[in-house]
């Protein structure tokens, strides 16, 4: 059976999705669902690995849909749904924690990250979540998963998952008809746009993040125009003098992070954003006050719709909620026949 080709993504429910979220992830979502079939997912499975208030999770799952939607994601042309809706994802996450081995899952950074010291407290969701995130891709048997740098490790583990399922069951996938014996494709990272690794405007070397105890550190898509604007104006840079090349900006991770921010924002190049750096340049104090007074204006014009169309939808929950109910139906109908056809793979009985 001929594999179709599919995209799936999702981001966690915790916290309001800031500006690297939109220009890493989103912006590219946007550009796929042009040309590809496409299932985004609000992943709130992954986010009760750690405790969240039950009120606020409801919330969340609406707002991060709502931010879906407000940024330009259609929900006529993707699949738009949050992950419990749909069964497959944790069944199949189950089926996958029998397959994984505890190995792999060693070496996974991002649990030794979350985890921190104090690991023997941490959730075995947390611990095993990364072969619920190869559960979503693989449940669709998605071929295309765009990704930010930090995942593409979880993405290469569901490939080894998806080639260990297909090696252990060959002999039961080529009598499902699957005369290749390949049942889970392994999926590709999709790692493009315009910034694809958006760094804490409180410190380059760090990638912005909502954890991040310093909400100074990321722009929300939820802020308005004065915390916009006071939020680029604290902005990090340094005291160095003005960098004369392009090229100065690999030593200076602060200003070059907010040169990438400018360009993805405006749709100019980063040789034109360094070359508006330089024109408009101050003394001392004031070196980058120009500068980072038109990333204001470029991050107000490209987000300010955004807010608002979120404070729309936020309104009507109802509507949220719609979308939510109509786009896991949809990928209840792609997922529940790949699940049939495990279930008989691995043997077992179902109705």
């Amino acid at each position: 059976m001929k594999i179709t080709p599919r995209v799936f993504s999702g981001m966690q429910p915790t916290g309001s999705l800031h500006l690297g979220n939109y220009l890493g992830a989103m912006i590219n979502w946007i550009e796929m669902q042009k040309t590809h079939e496409c299932i985004y997912c609000v992943v709130d499975l992954h986010a009760i690995t750690v405790w969240q208030d039950p009120a606020e999770l409801r919330t969340a799952i609406r707002q991060v849909t709502a931010a879906y939607i407000a940024a330009g994601l259609d929900p006529k042309k993707s699949i738009l749904f949050n992950q419990s809706q749909v069964p497959a994802h944790a069944e199949l996450g189950w089926i996958f924690n029998c397959v994984a081995r505890l190995g792999w899952l060693n070496r996974m950074t991002q649990f030794k990250e979350k985890a921190g010291k104090d690991r023997e407290q941490a959730s075995v969701g947390l611990y095993a979540y990364p072969n619920l995130m190869a559960a979503d891709i693989l449940a669709y048997r998605a071929t295309h998963v765009p990704v930010g740098e930090d995942q593409k490790q979880h993405l290469e583990l569901a490939r080894d998952i998806a080639q260990k399922f297909n090696n252990d069951f060959k002999k039961e996938i080529v009598a499902q008809g699957f005369e290749d014996g390949i049942f889970f494709p392994q999926p590709d990272p999709v790692i493009t746009g315009p910034a694809t690794r958006v760094m804490s405007l409180r410190d380059g070397t760090k990638k912005m993040s909502k954890s991040d105890p310093s909400d100074f550190s990321r722009i929300s898509l939820m802020d308005d125009t004065d915390t916009i604007a006071d939020k680029i104006k604290r902005a990090k840079t340094d005291a160095e003098p003005l960098p004369v090349t392009l090229e100065d900006l690999s030593k200076r991770p602060e200003i070059d992070n907010l040169i990438g921010i400018y360009a993805a924002l405006s749709g100019e190049t980063r040789e034109q954003a360094f070359t508006m750096l330089l024109a408009t340049s101050g003394e001392g104090p004031s070196l980058f006050t120009g500068f980072k007074r038109n990333l204001t204006d470029a991050a107000v014009t490209k987000l300010g719709p955004i807010r608002s169309e979120i404070v729309r939808l936020m309104a009507d929950p109802a509507e949220i909620d719609a979308v939510l109910a109509n786009g896991a139906a949809r990928a209840r109908a792609i997922a529940q026949p790949v699940m049939d056809n495990v279930k008989d793979i691995v043997g077992l009985i179902r109705s």
